[in-house]
């Protein structure tokens, strides 16, 4: 019996066809829409949360306090006698100790200089003349008017005398005439004779001499300048004795006397020169607030005028004292006090000390030898614990 091929071929097209007609009616299934992810909002929580994070170890950092838990590093010195000098440090300039602006007594123009800058003249010598030509002409005018008293005396003189030959024959009054012509013919020549004694002595004036002897330091005017009393011709300075004027703040007026030593030092020279205060004012300048202070060389020097001096005034020595750095001091309604190291821990100790304008202060009370103190004071208080660094 043979089978027939045709039938099976048939039945698998129709399973085919009822099984995708089967799938047509089935509804599509399809997953819900997921909404995408918001990136900025993610940002934000997460810089929120690093950011909490962070705040909360910060305040736990502040709270704990790591780095104050151990002790604080500091230098130190050992407190010992010492030689010490106190010392006043300024700057002055040299000066001439005499010196004189040289003024005309009369004016008028400049007809002649005599001199220049840096010459070197003595006492009276001519500096300058001043055209004279108008007080010569008053000179003899006064001249002329003496002689011409003179003149009329002599002719009273004559006059009383005949009326005394004749005193007889002449009238009293005429008498007493004569002789007040006579008295006032020598009045008129004694005032005509000081006219003359005037104008002698004016037209000198005419003609500036040296007061002193030394050097002319400055000429301030040229031949053919108009000048009176007011103008500074030239400047005249003794060189032979040079000084060190400055001012000394009046905190420390009291403590500078003259007599004290002072070490100078001019100004583009490494060598020092040995000195004295040789002045100092009993008036404080109420405008600047400084006291008047000339320092004298020991030996004589040779410097210009004005050239700047660094002088060191030795006020005090001291064969034994103690001193402490200035930034050692810690300065308080309570007064001046220093940090000392006992066990570990800063101890504040009450001093007194020399207030001057130096590195180092001298103490006069509060330490004794061997105080270990604290060089430098700043930021650190008293109980504090600290730890001594080795050199």
């Amino acid at each position: 019996m043979s089978t027939s091929k045709p039938d099976s071929g048939v039945a698998d097209k129709t399973a085919t066809t009822a099984s995708q007609s089967e799938e047509r009616r089935l509804p599509v299934v399809r997953d819900p829409p997921v909404a995408p992810p918001r990136p900025q909002s993610r940002r934000r929580i997460w810089f929120w949360g690093v950011g909490m994070i962070l705040a909360a170890g910060l305040a736990l950092v502040l709270y704990l306090q790591p780095w104050a838990s151990g002790p604080v590093p500091v230098a130190i010195e050992i407190a010992e006698f010492a030689p010490v000098t106190r010392v006043l440090a300024v700057n002055g300039r040299i000066a001439a100790l005499h010196s004189v602006d040289v003024r005309a007594l009369a004016s008028g123009p400049l007809s002649t200089v005599l001199v220049a800058e840096g010459d070197v003249v003595e006492h009276g010598a001519e500096l300058a003349r001043i055209d004279a030509a108008a007080q010569q002409a008053i000179l003899r005018q006064a001249m002329a008017g003496l002689d011409a008293a003179l003149v009329a005396q002599d002719q009273a003189v004559a006059t009383f005398a005949r009326a005394q030959a004749l005193a007889a024959n002449v009238a009293r009054s005429e008498l007493d005439n004569a002789a007040s012509a006579v008295q006032a013919a020598a009045q008129e020549v004694a005032r005509m004779t000081a006219l003359f004694d005037q104008a002698q002595i004016q037209l000198a004036n005419f003609t500036i001499r040296a007061p002193m002897a030394g050097t002319v330091l400055a000429l301030n005017v040229d031949p053919g300048q108009i000048i009176d009393p007011s103008t500074v011709l030239v400047t005249i300075a003794d060189l032979g004795q040079l000084v060190v004027e400055t001012d000394v703040d009046e905190a420390y007026a009291t403590q500078i006397r003259a007599g004290l030593p002072a070490v100078l030092q001019l100004a583009g020279e490494t060598t020092t020169r040995e000195g004295q205060v040789r002045f100092a004012s009993q008036r404080v300048d109420p405008a600047t607030g400084g006291l008047a202070v000339r320092l004298g060389f020991d030996v004589a020097v040779s410097a210009p005028v004005g050239l700047t001096v660094t002088a060191n005034i030795i006020v005090d020595r001291k064969d034994a004292a103690i001193t402490v750095p200035r930034a050692s001091i810690q300065t308080g309604e309570v007064g001046a006090a220093v940090l000392v190291v006992a066990d570990g821990i800063a101890t504040r100790r009450a001093v007194s000390v020399i207030d001057w304008p130096a590195a180092r202060l001298i103490v006069t009370d509060g330490l004794a030898p061997g105080d270990v103190v604290i060089v430098d004071a700043t930021d650190i208080t008293d109980g504090k614990p600290v730890r001594v660094e080795q050199p």
